[in-house]
């Protein structure tokens, strides 16, 4: 029996012909926690002037809903978070430090404001193109941060809010194989040593480990 996949933007069939297919909506719509897993190993592709650059997620973390001290939606909805609040699957890209481009893929239900953090990927694509953004970085340092990622695949404000189960705007994420189990660490989210507990000890980081 085929099964249906959005496939960028429109419904295609998996054939096991070798073609890529967008993870859909209903990917993105389930518990933060849930997607955060289960983004390990999929890839993000950054499409620019008739090239693809992509990577496969090593590293995500969670941040759940207004109750989540370390989430920022945990004030309310303000002009800088307000797509968290919008539809599951869009990519909430923030400015952080004055200096750096942090990439989410927005989930669970609209209005909740849950989001997952991508802080790495394992390059695959558009190497060339990487090497030049990274000049000078080591290969093992090139994506191995949100920042970094972020740099290397030129994602900035101007991809905020912007649907990454669709190719239109040259970022998506595609389904590939899963990660197993075994294969998974978790430990607590970085950077959110201010954060009072339990939210900065709970084991929302997620990462894939041998990739």
């Amino acid at each position: 029996m085929l099964q249906k996949y959005a496939f960028c933007g429109k419904i295609g069939y998996n054939l096991a012909m070798g073609k890529t297919f967008c993870l859909p909506t209903e990917f993105y719509d389930r518990p933060v926690l849930t997607v955060a897993r289960d983004l390990l190993g999929k890839r993000l592709v950054r499409y620019l002037d008739g090239r693809r650059i992509s990577g496969l997620i090593t590293e995500t973390e969670a941040y759940d809903g207004q109750l989540d001290l370390a989430c920022h939606a945990r004030s309310g909805r303000t002009q800088r978070n307000a797509v968290m609040f919008g539809p599951p699957g869009c990519a909430y890209v923030y400015f952080t430090y004055g200096m750096h481009w942090c990439l989410n893929a927005v989930t669970g239900a609209e209005g909740y404001a849950a989001a997952v953090l991508i802080r790495a990927i394992a390059p695959q694509e558009g190497l060339d193109l990487i090497a030049e953004k990274r000049k000078g970085i080591a290969r093992v340092l090139w994506t191995n941060g949100p920042a970094k990622l972020t740099r290397a695949l030129m994602i900035d404000g101007t991809q905020n809010g912007a649907s990454l189960t669709v190719r239109e705007p040259g970022l998506w994420i595609e389904d590939a194989a899963a990660i197993p189990e075994a294969d998974i660490h978790k430990t607590p989210r970085i950077g959110i040593e201010k954060t009072p507990e339990p939210w900065r000890s709970k084991p929302w980081r997620f990462l894939a480990t041998g990739m």
